[in-house]
């Protein structure tokens, strides 16, 4: 779609359209439309406008050039591991460990791949470092000055980006699991030391007829995580 066109799409859709895509085609990207689509996202609010965020969009070798240093880094094993921080917290517990457990369990059985099959669920796992073959990647940072109140604000804007990016018919899978190999990733991306990566964005055109793009991710109900007080009967 031409940067030129007008898109629209009411919110509650792209909502309920947005998923995180495992799978893209090799379709490229306009990169007048991705500058359309991060104007219009500089309007996600953040608090005392800080505006915390800082993205690198990749395409081309130099997309190529992270994903071969982290294949690097990846084959040294566990000791190539530079965490920028805890994707999950330690000893997560119930209900999240549930729901962590479940949508992993959902997403091998909609591959088709058993529990006991370790070697295939390594290899879909090993997918997320080519970004699913999506054709862009963004990596989203920030001052290691900032806390969790603009952490949120990275979080509110990258919401943003990934509806706009539905409205325009594009997909993508927002992919904390870069963050362990920061340093790397820092180094390749000429980042200070000064800046703590967040995670990658792969933007792309989704694979409509690949099965990891079409089972139903679970949501829990509004009963278990919204309490209304206060309100007349």
């Amino acid at each position: 779609m031409p940067a030129t066109d007008t898109a629209t799409l009411p919110v509650t859709d792209a909502l309920h359209k947005r998923r995180s895509v495992r799978a893209f085609t090799d379709r490229p990207v306009d990169p007048a439309l991705l500058t359309e689509i991060f104007a219009a996202a500089q309007r996600a609010p953040s608090g005392g406008n800080l505006q915390p965020w800082q993205a690198i969009v990749l395409a081309g070798s130099d997309w190529q050039a992270v994903k071969d240093a982290v294949a690097a880094r990846i084959a040294m094993g566990r000791e190539g591991h530079q965490p920028e921080y805890d994707i999950y917290p330690k000893g997560l517990t119930e209900p999240w460990e549930t729901r962590r457990f479940g949508v992993g369990e959902g997403l091998y059985a909609a591959l088709g791949i058993p529990r006991e099959d370790k070697k295939a669920r390594l290899g879909q796992f090993m997918n997320n470092y080519t970004g699913f073959g999506a054709p862009v990647m963004l990596f989203l940072h920030c001052s290691r000055i900032m806390g969790p109140p603009q952490w949120s604000d990275m979080g509110m804007w990258l919401q943003s980006v990934m509806l706009l990016l539905v409205e325009h018919g594009l997909a993508s899978c927002p992919q904390e699991c870069w963050a362990m190999y920061g340093a790397t990733i820092r180094e390749t991306l000429a980042l200070g030391d000064d800046q703590i990566l967040f995670t990658g964005l792969a933007i792309g055109y989704a694979d409509e007829d690949a099965a990891v793009n079409q089972w139903p991710v679970p949501r829990v109900g509004i009963d278990e995580v919204v309490d209304f007080r206060g309100f007349a009967s």
